[in-house]
């Protein structure tokens, strides 16, 4: 595995592409709507430190935000999910992506994590890969009218993220 670099291990000048292993323990916050017969919506936010796995073991690289929407169907659990992401880098670099994913409510949520930008040393960053999300939310509370503020933990996984990064990002 290349070395780790603050968010990310450095890319040597011949090396355009690299892919690598990561997780983080997150924190989420929001709202869980009503949002049609059989149907809530949880609106919020889930936030943590992102660890890239090294030789070493893991190495904290940086903060990730993410607001994000959960369409969850009450009658078979099945959920989707999307929202956008800033990974916030030691040194104040920022790599903006989207994540989509579906999955079974209390089981978790399995799609895409794709960049779409970034900031200083990020700038033009492209790629993403498969991403694994799972949570502590509980049962979500039914009836006519119902908001409820949810609190909730767990852990994303990126087994396999590759990333771009343009030429004048490398330099």
């Amino acid at each position: 595995m290349a070395p780790i670099c603050a968010a990310f291990p450095v890319l040597a000048e011949d090396v355009t592409e690299q892919t690598i292993k990561a997780f983080s323990a997150w924190q989420g916050r929001g709202q869980v709507f009503e949002t049609a017969e059989n149907r809530a919506t949880f609106v919020g936010s889930f936030s943590g430190v992102v660890y890239v796995e090294s030789e070493k073991g893991p190495l904290d690289a940086g903060f990730m935000i993410c607001p994000a929407i959960v369409d969850i169907d009450l009658r078979d659990g099945t959920q989707q999910a999307k929202g956008r992401c800033t990974i916030v880098a030691k040194d104040a670099s920022r790599a903006y992506a989207d994540i989509n994913c579906t999955g079974v409510h209390l089981v978790g949520c399995d799609g895409e994590f794709t960049f779409t930008g970034g900031t200083e040393r990020f700038a033009g960053i492209t790629g993403g890969g498969p991403v694994t999300i799972r949570s502590s939310l509980h049962e979500i509370p039914a009836g006519a009218g119902n908001v409820v503020q949810e609190s909730a933990g767990g852990i994303i996984v990126w087994p396999a993220l590759t990333y771009r990064l343009a030429e004048s990002a490398q330099q």
